[in-house]
């Protein structure tokens, strides 16, 4: 997921920094050098990652749009300037804009604050505009929580003594509560020193930028391979006590099916599975830095021409338009396939279902599949002209009838004229008036649409009275109570709203006994 590094730039974090045997540093270079030990981790293990950086004080100023050029982000870090008075809301606004600017609503991102704690003073404070966070309108809302999924990693120049000895630490909390508890606050432990810097950054590097490093199995066929971005650990909500699941390191290839068949699954979340070459001593090849580029090279085509299974089987499920379940865990599932992203290019991507021996309702249980070749007959056919899915529900779910929709205005007034037509007919087709009467004035109900019954009431009433003289007198008594039945309903009365009663014709001397029959 992409990354929004926000750094502080206010005078605060030019304060000096006295570390033994060397010469003075500023909590600004501590941070700098904190942030060219993670770009130099995201460069390594972490290459497809866009990440921005955003300096702030009063305001704040894109250095960096979204990029993979780490270099073009550490000379930026390098050329920082100093400003004014530290305005962390203006920087959290902008950090809003330009992630939605760039990825929208809906793509989770992580956003890494550096700071030294000190957040300001008077107006335009953290103090300040979390003590008026209740009191804004809806044009001034404070930025967070962020209007997409989001991670919030607070990484202080400062030790956990001196933020509780001012408010900043309870101020720190809040932020991360407003952001719906999503994210964590990093302090300095011991003296301020580029050790103590190292050690923080590593414990963000492991907590949210370590690679997930799998095995993809298949019978006695095996891949090292990475997961990207990095699986999150997924909370099943309707446990009593719910436990994370978390992705094994260990994915288990359990069958293959046609894309035809899986259809368009829900899933969590998507990730592209890389193979990861080894060499004859058992190294991972391109896991670390090298100043030798010939090297580099001359190793990458060495791994491109050794066989490896993940590139089988990207190949296979592209040719054959498959998809191969994976175990993910205990009734845990997902699926490889192949992915394009252009005509000459496409990617094994693996999506993860949500936990459950039944994730696709379509499918049956996952443990009830087997092999084709297993069945008495074949399920496809003998030229694959039928397919076994979907498989049939025992019950009949509720959304299987037949129901009223009105997306379009031509379906509403199609069912108004049915109604209508049938009116200048009473009374040879009274029982059909009457269900589409009411069938109109269930889906009305359920709507609320209590304009469309009053409207419709109105219309009966105008039929009435353009009744000819030939008309039956029974028309005419149908037609007003019909009127009446639908302006009682159009009140919202419960008496005569209920959604389980129908109106039923009006029981008249003319009726006889078949036309006026309930219904």
């Amino acid at each position: 997921m992409p990354t929004v590094v926000l750094l502080d730039s206010s005078l605060s974090m030019t304060r000096p920094v006295s570390v033994e045997g060397s010469e003075e540093f500023q909590r600004k270079n501590l941070a700098v050098h904190g942030l060219t030990m993670l770009f130099e981790h995201m460069a390594t293990n972490y290459r497809l990652e866009f990440t921005s950086l955003v300096a702030f004080s009063s305001l704040w100023e894109l250095l960096v749009p979204f990029s993979r050029d780490y270099n073009t982000l550490q000379e930026a870090l390098n050329n920082l300037e100093d400003y004014d008075k530290t305005c962390l809301e203006a920087a959290l606004q902008g950090v809003s804009n330009v992630v939605q600017q760039e990825w929208g609503t809906s793509c989770p991102c992580q956003v890494v604050l550096v700071t030294d704690g000190s957040l300001g003073i008077g107006r335009g404070s953290l103090r300040h505009s979390l003590q008026t966070v209740k009191q804004r309108l809806e044009d001034k809302k404070f930025p967070l929580p962020f209007p997409f999924p989001s991670k919030l990693y607070v990484m202080c120049i400062a030790n956990a003594e001196e933020l509780q000895a001012t408010d900043s630490m309870d101020n720190l909390e809040q932020l991360i509560n407003l952001n719906g508890g999503e994210g964590q606050i990093y302090t300095m432990e011991g003296p301020l020193c580029l050790k103590s810097v190292q050690s923080m950054f590593g414990k963000l590097i492991d907590q949210a930028y370590s690679p997930f490093h799998a095995v993809l199995r298949c019978g006695n066929l095996t891949s090292d391979v990475q997961v990207f971005p990095r699986p999150e650990p997924v909370t099943i909500d309707d446990e009593v006590d719910p436990i994370p699941k978390t992705v094994q390191t260990d994915l288990a290839i359990v069958g293959f099916i046609e894309i035809g068949d899986i259809s368009s699954p829900p899933v969590l979340s998507r990730h592209l599975v890389l193979p990861i070459a080894v060499n004859k001593e058992g190294d991972e090849i391109g896991t670390g830095a090298t100043d030798d580029t010939e090297e580099e090279t001359s190793t990458n085509q060495m791994a491109g021409k050794s066989p490896n299974f993940c590139v089988l089987l990207h190949g296979s499920l592209k040719v054959e338009g498959m998809v191969a379940l994976v175990q993910l865990g205990p009734e845990w599932f997902g699926m490889l396939y192949s992915q394009a992203d252009s005509k000459k290019k496409s990617n094994l991507m693996m999506s993860l279902f949500e936990p459950g021996s039944e994730p696709l309702p379509w499918l049956g249980r996952m443990s009830q599949l087997g092999p084709a070749s297993d069945a008495a007959e074949n399920p496809y056919g003998e030229d694959d002209s039928k397919s076994p899915f979907p498989i049939q529900p025992k019950h009949k779910r509720s959304y299987a009838q037949n129901v009223t929709v009105w997306i379009k205005a031509s379906g509403l007034q199609t069912d108004v004229q049915k109604i209508i037509r049938n009116a200048r007919k009473l009374p040879e087709k009274t029982q059909t008036f009457y269900k589409e009467l009411n069938r109109l004035r269930k889906a009305a109900l359920a709507f609320g649409f209590w304009e469309l019954l009053k409207s419709v009431a109105e219309l009966l009433e105008r039929e009435c009275t353009l009744l000819p003289n030939s008309a039956h007198p029974d028309a005419a008594f149908q037609l007003s109570h019909a009127a009446q039945q639908l302006k009682l309903a159009s009140s919202g009365d419960s008496k005569y709203a209920a959604f389980d009663q129908n109106i039923t014709p009006m029981l008249t001397d003319f009726s006889g006994g078949g036309g006026a029959d309930r219904i």
